[in-house]
């Protein structure tokens, strides 16, 4: 866990991808459902508006019928860069109660990308129930999912 008041109680986790970040991008936006949960999870985008103030919301299913439906919105979008949400509003900028601000960074890195996602956190239980949850096994995992997809391309 790195996190602390300074840099937003903060959960990250960084891999290579040997693939360009334009590649990694387009699996990244066309290919959200196939990477997104760990499996055997799966993921069904019920509306991914990629731009600022853009509502985002998911439902994620789990084998034995669980289901954990994510909404929120996105902040900043720089193809190919960068891509910032927060589940802290629904759309139409309806406050709801905070639990993260989600990021991914695509920079260049040799003949491939670079790959960093996170949260940052209000404070630090917060923090530690996402950690808690599993996020680095989680994360890590849909990382190498994505990572599969853009480097079969």
């Amino acid at each position: 866990m790195s996190g602390t008041a300074e840099n937003g109680f903060e959960l990250a986790i960084e891999r290579h991808i040997d693939a360009s970040p334009a590649a990694v991008w387009q699996a990244w936006i066309e290919q959200f459902e196939r990477w997104w949960a760990p499996a055997p999870w799966t993921t069904t985008i019920v509306e991914m508006d990629l731009r600022p103030g853009g509502r985002f919301a998911l439902l994620m299913s789990g084998p034995a019928g669980e289901a954990s439906p994510i909404e929120g919105v996105f902040l900043e979008v720089v193809p190919a860069r960068r891509i910032v949400f927060t589940d802290a509003f629904r759309a139409g900028w309806i406050p709801q109660a905070p639990f993260m601000v989600g990021f991914f960074a695509f920079s260049p890195e040799g003949d491939g990308t670079r790959y960093r996602a996170g949260s940052r956190h209000w404070d630090e239980m917060a923090m530690r129930q996402h950690d808690g949850m599993g996020f680095v096994a989680g994360w890590t995992t849909v990382a190498d999912q994505l990572a599969k997809i853009a480097e079969a391309k």
